[in-house]
């Protein structure tokens, strides 16, 4: 079994309902066992040139998975669930129904066409390290170190904890 961690996030439609709900599709994957959820946070959308600055809020968490599934089965995986969400993949930050990114498997670093885990640049994101470090406060990051010392460097960017 590996120990996977998988960001989501929605700012389309009914974000936060959308993802309680996508939590228990991942909670029943095959030959997986969801064994962590973090709480929802709301975030401001990413700014930057190719962001569109009028999107609403995003809602983000992440949950911790022990699998079976291979890496790319649960890519697959996990790009089936945002399909059956109406995931429409337009432009580069387009607002969205569903995100799922495969942040962390086990302690692997993968660079393939398809997929890069660690995921770029989580380490960077607030709407990431927030709910990863409260469903496993001592997560190290392959190649980048413990996930709590990046903390301080993203507290610029807008997060809230959502009861």
């Amino acid at each position: 079994m590996a120990i996977a961690y998988i960001g989501l996030g929605a700012n389309l439609e009914h974000p936060a309902q959308t993802l309680r709900i996508v939590m228990g599709t991942l909670a029943g994957l095959p030959r997986s066992n969801l064994t962590a959820r973090s709480s929802l946070y709301r975030t401001a959308p990413m700014t930057g040139p190719d962001a569109n600055p009028a999107q609403p809020d995003y809602f983000n968490a992440v949950v911790r998975l022990e699998t079976e599934l291979a890496p790319h089965e649960l890519l697959a995986e996990l790009l089936a669930v945002e399909q059956a969400h109406g995931r429409a993949r337009t432009f580069k930050n387009a607002p969205r129904t569903l995100d799922l990114d495969l942040l962390l498997y086990g302690d692997e670093v993968i660079r393939s066409k398809d997929l890069v885990v660690p995921h770029p640049r989580m380490h960077l994101r607030r709407f990431v390290l927030d709910p990863l470090t409260e469903i496993s406060p001592d997560c190290v990051i392959p190649g980048v170190g413990p996930a709590r010392d990046w903390l301080a460097g993203t507290q610029d960017q807008r997060v809230e904890r959502l009861a």
